[in-house]
């Protein structure tokens, strides 16, 4: 890198001033010592300079979870890291990678916000597991846990996640119905696509319960009517396409048909692994969706 970028970087960040603004009064200034500038458009790039030896390091060691012999033992995104080991022992090898690395580099990890879950292979379960530590802290176990908005459990069933957006649809529906009750039709159709029609992460949905990927439809469905002032009992089908709206299968197929395209043609060499799998579980499952949306339409 050019040594006046270099310099300019080191002079901005080493006279960074900081006010609070409250209710219209303003705090003494003080000086941000570390982290980067918050919205900033180098600042992502800056950070992953700054945490990029970690994540090699880390992968360098070989220890953890494997796929196709392709490590992978971290996930990052942001601030956000994810270890991944088939044992409790190659765990704590990694949480002392991290430690030395945060020890060295001016970092402190918030063992009070860090938590560690096991995930349980069919048919068994574990009643007891060693303490795992960092910084000497114990870290608790957890039964379930919310990753960048997707929530995890042990049994690596989507059921708690499906939940989780059933109820953010009926809260973003309702929000919609209350204050656009006076709007024109084609403007409440707008609002539907753009704030009912999302399903974060719904293309992940692999493993659920028939019942509670029911619920969510019926939840789409419902939303769908209430907000147009249909009747309860009219066809679902058929209001949608009067509509030019996609159904709920027709969504969930886009999503993963969106997802599988994406994956195939990503040049990380993880994403590919899965995507060469002719035997991959997800792969199958987004077949599955096709099959059963057509046979609901031909029934």
């Amino acid at each position: 890198m050019p040594e006046e970028l270099i310099r300019t970087l080191k002079y901005w960040y080493g006279n960074q001033i900081n006010v609070v603004r409250w209710s219209g009064a303003y705090s003494t200034p003080y000086r941000l010592e570390s982290g980067v500038r918050q919205g900033g458009l180098t600042s992502p790039k800056l950070f992953n300079l700054y945490v990029n030896a970690l994540v090699e390091e880390l992968s360098s060691t070989h220890v953890g979870c494997h796929i196709d012999g392709i490590c992978l033992n971290n996930i990052s995104y942001a601030d956000d890291m994810v270890l991944l080991s088939a044992s409790a022992g190659g765990l704590s090898q990694l949480l002392d990678i991290c430690e030395k690395y945060a020890s060295q580099h001016g970092l402190q990890y918030n063992a009070k916000k860090s938590e560690w879950m096991v995930f349980q292979a069919r048919g068994s379960s574990l009643s007891q597991t060693p303490q795992i530590k960092l910084n000497g802290y114990p870290l608790n176990r957890v039964e379930q846990f919310k990753y960048l908005g997707h929530i995890l459990t042990p049994d690596l069933k989507d059921d708690t996640d499906i939940e989780r957006e059933r109820r953010a649809l009926s809260v973003r529906a309702n929000m919609i119905a209350r204050r656009f009750a006076r709007c024109s039709r084609d403007v409440k159709i707008t609002l539907f696509r753009a704030f009912c029609t999302s399903f974060y992460t719904s293309s992940l949905w692999v493993n659920y319960t028939q019942k509670q990927y029911s619920a969510l439809r019926v939840q789409y469905n419902n939303a769908f009517r209430m907000l147009l002032g249909l009747p309860r009992f009219c066809s679902a089908s058929g209001m949608f396409a009067d509509a030019r709206v996609d159904c709920f299968y027709t969504t969930m197929r886009k999503r993963c048909t969106s997802l599988v395209r994406r994956v195939r043609v990503s040049p990380n060499s993880i994403l590919r692994a899965f995507a060469e799998r002719f035997d991959c579980l997800y792969v199958y499952h987004c077949d599955m969706v096709h099959v059963r949306a057509n046979v609901e339409i031909l029934f």
